[in-house]
């Protein structure tokens, strides 16, 4: 009868992998987190730049139809807005990966130890798409044509 009951994963066992699994959501969970600021940063930055362009073909546009004289400091104003942008994308795209880097060391220490699971690959059918949808873009054809 002992036998029968040795067979069942014991109690402790169980909250183990319930741990493990909770650890391993966990990083699921900062990673998507660390994603959706990075895309943040990307519209933010986006924003700038696009702001900033528009700011500086605006009056530079004024400036060439006689409209007004001395628009410098609002061209200047426009290009900073694009340098703004630009500096803040790169800056947010450097801490993304060292954050990335940092998570997967971390995560691959947890591993080692046999406290979390392994980690899941990134779906393969989102990076066919996406090769389709480029393809279909630069040899125009498909319906991106």
């Amino acid at each position: 009868m002992s036998e029968g009951l040795s067979s069942t994963p014991s109690s402790a066992t169980i909250a183990t992998e319930l741990a493990m699994r909770r650890t391993g959501m966990a990083f699921q969970r900062t990673r998507m987190a660390a994603d959706r600021t990075l895309m943040g940063v990307i519209r933010t930055s986006l924003s700038l730049i696009s702001f900033g362009f528009t700011i500086y073909q605006f009056f530079g546009k004024l400036r060439d139809a006689g409209v007004l004289k001395g628009v410098a400091p609002a061209r200047n104003f426009g290009e900073s807005l694009v340098l703004l942008g630009i500096g803040m994308l790169i800056l947010g795209i450097i801490y993304h990966v060292m954050f990335m880097l940092g998570l997967r060391r971390q995560r691959d220490a947890l591993k080692a130890q046999d406290l979390v699971h392994g980690e899941s690959g990134f779906p393969a059918s989102l990076v066919l798409i996406g090769l389709a949808a480029a393809f279909s873009m630069i040899g125009h054809v498909g319906p991106f044509d």
